[in-house]
């Protein structure tokens, strides 16, 4: 099923969750009540621009032709371009504007391509839909993944692409919780009798861009945390409990200010 279908029922996943323990009432706000934004990141397009070339980029891998680096910065500029152009509602980042995302975006691209290395690795899935189910949760976890490969020895290698400001620290990787959900959605689909690995490539948007890669492993101990996890914001959720975080780090670029505000003053 593909995830536009996943969506239209009721469900949670990795960046919902996230956003729950973030601030429960931006959660509120966005999935509950389901208020339109006031605006919509750059960072979000941008990230939606990469990921979207980078599947082009697999889908070809996947059918033994490569793309050259130019043919995978053309299909960033169609993508961005395509996002971008006539949408009067993006709350661009200091600094930047559709220009300087462009170029940033094909210069990461560009350092992405140059590292990568031919691993052997076959393309199994690009962007593949998934729904699992946790004992005494009433709604599925849906998600999708970026790319699913398989070494030589049977392997299986997921793959999730990251846009960041910032390298992430081997401590974030081993504890991402949007991985661990992969790792859980692979064992109940299909790979319950295979060995997972879980790999971030990061695109780093410095000054210089840098690409790294981090590959991390799960185990079912890991899974029965992140079980224990989702319980505990499901009983949350059911109860209504929806804490406002009104120091988070998000609030700067939050989308739902006006409505935060109205909550706080009972507007």
């Amino acid at each position: 099923m593909e995830i536009e279908e996943l969506r239209k029922q009721d469900h949670l996943s990795a960046s919902g969750m996230n956003d729950y323990v973030e601030c429960g009432l931006l959660y509120k706000l966005s999935r509950i009540d389901k208020f339109k934004p006031e605006s919509t990141s750059d960072n979000l397009l941008f990230g939606s621009a990469i990921h979207q070339a980078l599947a082009e980029y697999q889908e070809a891998r996947m059918k033994n032709t490569f793309l050259g680096i130019e043919e995978l910065q053309d299909l960033f500029e169609w993508f961005w371009k395509q996002k971008t152009e006539g949408n009067g509602n993006i709350a661009y980042s200091e600094g930047k504007d559709f220009d300087i995302l462009l170029k940033e975006g094909k210069a990461l691209l560009k350092v992405f391509y140059e590292k990568q290395t031919d691993q052997g690795y076959k393309v199994l899935a690009i962007e593949e839909a998934f729904e699992f189910t946790i004992d005494g949760i009433d709604i599925p976890i849906i998600g999708i993944t970026d790319l699913i490969e398989e070494d030589e020895s049977g392997t299986i290698i997921v793959t999730d692409y990251k846009t960041s400001a910032r390298a992430y620290s081997a401590d974030e990787v081993d504890k991402n919780f949007q991985l661990t959900l992969y790792y859980m959605a692979m064992k109940q689909n299909g790979f319950s009798e295979r060995e997972v690995v879980l790999k971030l490539d990061c695109l780093i948007k410095t000054k210089t861009p840098k690409f790294e890669l981090y590959y991390t492993a799960r185990s079912e101990a890991d899974a029965e945390r992140a079980i224990r996890k989702v319980q505990s914001i499901w009983n949350g959720i059911k109860k209504g409990v929806f804490v406002p975080n009104d120091t988070s780090w998000r609030c700067g670029n939050c989308n739902y200010r006006k409505y935060c505000n109205d909550w706080f003053t009972g507007g």
